[in-house]
């Protein structure tokens, strides 16, 4: 049986003189664009309503805690005031 070692786990690496530095830049670029190529972007129709529901969201949650900042005040000054006397 063969004895697997850490060396065998080691991914594969190319030397560092195996490629040249604008070779590797235009590879990625290439492989930059093919993956672009790819996208699905979504409609202006479909980016203004997600944007709608974000700003409302956004809005929703900033009453809320606002609520809850000027209930938790009430709160603790009323204990405060009555354990102050």
């Amino acid at each position: 049986m063969a004895e697997t070692t850490a060396a065998n786990l080691e991914p594969q690496q190319t030397p560092a003189g195996g490629q040249n530095l604008p070779a590797r830049i235009r590879e990625y670029v290439d492989d930059l664009k093919g993956e672009m190529r790819k996208v699905t972007w979504p409609s202006s129709k479909q980016v203004q309503a997600t944007t709608a529901v974000v700003i409302a969201t956004v809005f929703g949650f900033a009453f809320y805690f606002a609520a809850i900042d000027i209930l938790l005040g009430r709160a603790i000054r009323r204990l405060f005031e009555t354990f102050a006397k």
